[in-house]
C-alpha cells in the first residue's frame, strides 16, 4: 500500500540564465507547497548545476525539461535535454573556475545518475531523501505534535548586602 501518493511537476524551458533562476523559484515554491522546505537549498543548488550544464554544453539546442517528483520518501529531480553526449565528473585544479558542477550535485544529493535516451538525448537526475521531512497533503498544514513547554527567563533585580545592584552577576543556566 502506498502511504503517500506520487506528486510531480514538469517545466519545459530553454536553459538560459534568466530561465534557470525562474526554475529555481518554481522548484522552491513546489517544495514549499509539499512542505519539504528543508530540501529547498540542496535541490535548488543541484538543479542550477544541471541546467547550467545544459546551457554551457548541450547541442544542438538548449531546450530541456525539468521534472520534480515526490514518490513515497524520495524526491527526484531530473533534467532531460536533446544532447546524447553523457556528462562526466571531472578532476579540476583548485584554481579552476568551472568544472565542479556534477561533483557538487553528487555532494548535495543522496544519489545521482545519467540515463541515455538513444540519439534523442539524455536525462541527468538526482535524489534527496524526504523521509526525515514531514510530508502532508497539499493545502494542509502539518499537525503539531506535543512539545515541551517553552521556558522563558525573566530578568530580576538582585540584592547584594541589602543594596540593589544595577545588574546581576553573569551566570549560566541549563534548562532541563
Amino acid at each position: 500500500m502506498i502511504s503517500h501518493p506520487s506528486r510531480h511537476c514538469t517545466v519545459e524551458l530553454q536553459a538560459l540564465p534568466s530561465r534557470i533562476g525562474q526554475v529555481r523559484r518554481i522548484l522552491s515554491a513546489q517544495l514549499r507547497y509539499w512542505h519539504l522546505d528543508p530540501l529547498i537549498d540542496r535541490a535548488a543548488l543541484a538543479v542550477t548545476e544541471l541546467l547550467t550544464n545544459v546551457h554551457r554544453h548541450a547541442q544542438p539546442d538548449k531546450q530541456c525539461t525539468v521534472k520534480i517528483e515526490l514518490l513515497l520518501d524520495r524526491l527526484t529531480v531530473s533534467v532531460r535535454d536533446h544532447d546524447p553526449r553523457l556528462p562526466e565528473v571531472q578532476d579540476v585544479e583548485p584554481s579552476a573556475t568551472s568544472g565542479r558542477g556534477l561533483a557538487m550535485v553528487a555532494a548535495v544529493s543522496e544519489s545521482w545518475g545519467v540515463r541515455p535516451e538513444g540519439e534523442s538525448g539524455k536525462v541527468v537526475w538526482f535524489t534527496l531523501p524526504a523521509s526525515a521531512v514531514t510530508v502532508t497533503a497539499p493545502g494542509r498544514r502539518p499537525r503539531r505534535t506535543a512539545e515541551k513547554p517553552v521556558r522563558r527567563f525573566v530578568e530580576a533585580e538582585h540584592a547584594v548586602d541589602g543594596h540593589r545592584a544595577g545588574h546581576a552577576p553573569a551566570r549560566s543556566a541549563v534548562v532541563g
